[in-house]
């Protein structure tokens, strides 16, 4: 809902960004692909920040970046860093479960 909001206010809104966690919470396949198109429409007229876990949603996206969860010494840090090519596709087949 939050998603379609955005899409129709976007055009007289004055923010420069928009953030989306987990903007794929329960849904999949033709929902997904309906809601990164939107996303990307959007990004037209706003930065996106989106996090998800499907690749119909990430593969529309023209940068990508990996947030991962480290745990050292009992305290929790979070490491950002962009994808490389490679590192891109490996990311898209493990989030499609073929590695």
């Amino acid at each position: 809902f939050c998603l379609a909001l955005k899409c129709v206010l976007s055009q007289k809104e004055y923010s420069r960004s928009v953030l989306f966690d987990e903007v794929d919470g329960g849904i999949g396949g033709k929902a997904a692909v309906k809601v990164g198109e939107k996303l990307k429409e959007l990004s037209r007229h706003q930065q996106v920040i989106c996090i998800t876990h499907l690749p119909q949603i990430a593969r529309l996206a023209d940068h990508h970046f990996l947030v991962e969860k480290k745990i050292r010494e009992g305290q929790t840090f979070t490491e950002v860093r962009p994808l490389s090519l490679e590192e891109k596709e490996q990311e898209f087949l493990r989030l499609k479960g073929e590695v």
